[in-house]
């Protein structure tokens, strides 16, 4: 009997274990972030407060104008997880990170490193405009979230929309609201899993009545 409880353990091991690995979505921090946000910040340095700010708004406004695309700064290797192998290539990036995404549904997506521009699923005439964007003035977090505001000022313009870096309200992305319900599913399911373990090892440990 004392081998049950440790087999309904087991598997409530293993289930924490499988969705700690689904979260992390394959070890790539931007995909993460970016399934709940508008962008990805390199971890180090941190963007000056202000320079972030101005780029919330800008994403926001894109949102709010039907211009909703995610921005990803590459600063370092770090920033890309389980694949160092592609910094310094943003369009690579922008594809690899597309298909982490694509579970969302398609997404208009920004890729900023200090070499250039990557994108997906932009509309046309803003793809067309990716190669005219001027690169960052460097690689440090400030002027990739600078080029990457002008950039979505840009893009959104050439897309037929008007936006602006000015602070404007949030825009919920239906997306996100998505993978929140899903999260919550799977915790749900887990404390349910948890529970029942521990109603079961209670009951094996009563002792057997003479």
């Amino acid at each position: 009997m004392a081998r049950r409880p440790m087999r309904i353990l087991a598997a409530t091991l293993f289930a924490l274990l499988l969705a700690g690995s689904l979260a992390r979505a394959d070890g790539d921090p931007a995909s993460d972030v970016l399934l709940g946000q508008n962008v990805f910040y390199p971890y180090a340095p941190a963007v000056s407060p202000a320079i972030q700010n101005g780029l919330n708004a800008a994403a926001t406004a894109g949102c709010r104008a039907r211009f909703p695309v995610k921005v990803a700064l590459i600063a370092s290797p770090a920033d890309l997880g389980a694949v160092p192998s592609l910094f310094g290539k943003p369009q690579s990036y922008a594809d690899y990170l597309e298909q982490e995404l694509s579970s969302s549904g398609k997404q208009p997506l920004l890729v900023v490193m200090a070499t250039g521009y990557g994108s997906e699923d932009l509309p046309p005439r803003a793809q067309r405009a990716v190669a005219s964007l001027r690169k960052p003035e460097s690689d440090r977090s400030d002027d990739l979230a600078r080029a990457a505001t002008s950039a979505m000022v840009r893009l959104a313009a050439a897309g037929g929309h008007r936006i602006t870096d000015a602070p404007a309200a949030a825009c919920t992305d239906p997306a996100s609201q998505v993978n929140y319900r899903n999260l919550a599913l799977v915790i749900a399911g887990l404390i349910g899993i948890g529970i029942c373990t521990v109603v079961a090892v209670r009951r094996t440990r009563r002792p057997t009545p003479a």
